[in-house]
């Protein structure tokens, strides 16, 4: 195994390598994009056409991806996309960034990385790395993708290199990208972490720090996530404490973070979005099970974060019918951002779509604007986003539910009736402040 662990080191070292990313989506085309850039000849695989020939095109369709570059790659050939996992066969090393939902019973649905692990291993040959991105429950890469693999007749550790190195995408973070986010890689043998650690380094600016299996990565980032959903959900339920209290948390928030040690600040809002952060911890809760262990911490914290649309609307009821005399069946609502957080496209398990079900179970005539998604479905109904300007004075109560940058809010609490924002993103208004209610 070491003579395979030099040749592919040496190539991986002198750029002669050629690479894969399977799945292109938020994680798998920035990586994709880097790779290249890196020097690397990439392999972009996905089973969505659409994305195959978009990529072909030099079409972007990411945020985190600037534009010119990947139109850049593409033309000088050194990214390219396929739906034909048979070129497989043609690359060194695999990354799998394929999507890790729940199902309906918030249990782990690994269907996308069983696929593309079988995929994978058809056409896997002697001396290939292959490394899982996708978040998952400690344990996946060496209970369901090595065993997968091995039914090619290689044997891990021995014919194939395998490892996990969890992604660490923040969309619209204008500070961290995946080029300069530090990498964790743990592998199957240290042989397969020197291997994985060598492929980041010759892309990455930051160094990669190494763990000593696949399970210790793949807990790690399902630490990094339950952290920020359990200190989330710490905030909302002090949030919903201090709207009953009739004390402005977000006060509360600014004068806690004058400590210079021991508090780290967190923000209130409608709910958890994302892909990560409300999903990831689940995963640990269905593993822990196995192991006679229930996670009462981590379950708490889901519930009250998954509470918190439910919360909006009835506060939103409540204001309508103190300060406007409505019921807010009938009543006409402007919503104002989609996706689950400022700035971006991105509307995975955004809380804004449970406030719109709240809404519309409620009989709210509702009106939506979000200049990042001009028009979306939501089970099986679609939605098309309006102009805030031209409805927002006949609107009943404002709701706003993402703090995009780009909203100019001295007008929207100027012309408004009334303001509900769950983001405190009218902290800067200095008129009309008696309009604004604030979560």
């Amino acid at each position: 195994m070491s003579q395979l662990k030099d040749e592919l080191i040496s190539k991986l070292n002198n750029k002669t390598a050629k690479l894969g990313v399977v799945g292109l989506g938020y994680v798998g085309l920035p990586l994709a994009v880097e790779k290249a850039k890196a020097g690397y000849d990439v392999i972009g695989f996905d089973v969505q056409d659409k994305k195959v020939k978009m990529v072909n095109e030099g079409h972007n369709y990411i945020g985190d991806v600037v534009d010119t570059d990947l139109a850049k790659l593409v033309k000088e050939g050194k990214l390219k996309a396929t739906t034909d996992f048979s070129f497989v066969k043609d690359v060194d090393t695999v990354s799998i960034s394929v999507p890790t939902p729940l199902d309906v019973y918030k249990q782990p649905d690994l269907s996308y990385v069983v696929n593309s692990t079988k995929s994978v291993a058809k056409y896997i040959h002697r001396g290939m790395l292959i490394v899982l991105e996708s978040t998952t429950y400690p344990g996946t890469t060496e209970e369901v993708l090595k065993p997968i693999l091995e039914e090619s007749g290689l044997k891990c550790g021995k014919d194939f290199f395998l490892a996990f190195s969890p992604e660490r995408v923040d969309p619209g973070n204008k500070k961290y990208k995946t080029k300069n986010t530090p990498k964790v890689v743990g592998g199957c043998t240290p042989e397969c972490t020197e291997v994985a650690a060598t492929l980041y380094r010759s892309v990455l600016q930051n160094d990669v720090f190494p763990v000593s299996s696949p399970a210790i990565a793949e807990m790690e980032k399902i630490l990094e996530n339950t952290f920020r959903n359990i200190n989330i959900g710490l905030i909302n339920e002090m949030a919903v404490l201090c709207n009953r209290m009739n004390i402005d948390i977000w006060e509360v928030i600014e004068a806690a973070k004058t400590k210079p040690y021991g508090f780290m600040p967190f923000y209130p809002g409608p709910g958890l979005g994302g892909h990560c952060i409300p999903l990831d911890p689940f995963y640990l809760s269905w593993k822990a099970k196995e192991y006679d262990f229930h996670t009462k911490l981590i379950e708490a914290s889901g519930d009250i974060n998954d509470s918190m649309p439910s919360f909006v609307v009835d506060n939103a009821m409540k204001l309508l019918n103190k300060y406007e005399k409505k019921a807010m069946n009938g009543a006409k609502v402007l919503l104002l951002g989609v996706a689950y957080k400022n700035d971006i496209d991105d509307m995975r398990e955004s809380p804004a779509l449970k406030v719109i079900e709240h809404l519309e179970a409620n009989g709210a005539d509702l009106m939506i604007n979000d200049p990042f998604i001009p028009k979306f479905k939501h089970k099986d109904k679609e939605y098309n986003t309006v102009d805030w300007k031209e409805v927002i004075d006949d609107s009943d109560i404002v709701i706003i539910t993402t703090n995009h940058s780009c909203y100019d809010y001295e007008e929207i609490v100027k012309r408004a009736k009334l303001v509900y924002d769950t983001r405190n993103a009218t902290k800067d208004v200095k008129n009309n402040r008696n309009k604004i209610h604030k979560l």
